[in-house]
């Protein structure tokens, strides 16, 4: 069974790894191309977008592709709206691998906003010391705020002109660890963590780090899905479904 599967998640490598090893299965990878070097992956590989709804319409129809898999990052919404429309102009079975948002616990400091001015503005008029984890694409807001210093953690280094005019960049990717993230906040002496409420393990150890100091964190809160998308939480459930799909089709 032909499978396209929407990727750049821990999630997405996962089921990546067990589709490469089932015959059963005949899968592509996309990639949105925004890391300038991804890491190896176990199948097949394109980069990059496809136009628009009408042009993933166009690849699934010529490809063939009987199940789409959209394991993009949750706040991807752009693709994951796209993904929905052209599963259902194509008439292809669409899955959403999505996992849980984090939760605050007792002893967390945590507001949610809708959007990154609004969180921009609640860092307030008096001077911070900021951590960003928001990636290079939600930078600018902050620039409106310059009176803060930031450090900047980012799998790429981002462009000079994004950044704010006090920031500190630190190129790195997860998964980082809880003694790491400790050290990270004693040596920038960070007064508040600003991130987005992205789920999963790989980067969660800052928001323990953040709780022991007794920071306040302020979190993006996540964009809607569309309605009626059928949503898994892991790649396991995922691997599961496209067993059923084709059990179904007596592929």
């Amino acid at each position: 069974m032909r499978v396209l599967l929407l990727g750049g998640t821990t999630e997405a490598r996962a089921l990546a790894r067990a589709l490469a090893g089932d015959a059963r299965f005949r899968a592509t990878l996309s990639l949105a191309g925004t890391t300038r070097a991804p890491l190896p992956q176990p199948l097949p590989a394109r980069v990059g977008g496809f136009g628009g709804v009408a042009g993933l319409v166009a690849y699934l129809r010529a490809e063939g592709i009987a199940a789409l898999v959209d394991a993009t990052h949750p706040f991807a919404a752009q693709m994951t709206r796209h993904a929905a429309a052209a599963a259902a102009l194509a008439g292809v079975a669409l899955l959403r691998v999505e996992r849980p948002a984090w939760s605050p616990t007792p002893g967390d400091d945590w507001r949610e906003f809708p959007d990154m001015p609004a969180i921009a503005a609640a860092l307030g008029e008096a001077p911070r010391r900021v951590w960003l984890t928001v990636g290079q694409k939600e930078l600018a807001p902050f620039r409106a705020a310059p009176q803060h210093d930031y450090l900047i953690r980012s799998v790429d280094p981002p462009a000079p002109e994004s950044l704010p005019p006090r920031a500190t960049v630190i190129a790195a990717t997860g998964p980082f660890t809880l003694e790491g993230e400790r050290a990270l906040l004693r040596a920038h002496r960070i007064d508040v963590l600003v991130s987005k409420n992205s789920g999963g393990t790989a980067t969660e150890a800052k928001l323990r780090a953040a709780r022991e100091a007794g920071l306040p964190v302020l979190l993006l809160a996540r964009p809607p899905a569309p309605a009626g998308l059928r949503a898994v939480p892991d790649a396991e459930a995922a691997l599961a479904w496209l067993h059923g799909l084709r059990a179904e089709r007596g592929a």
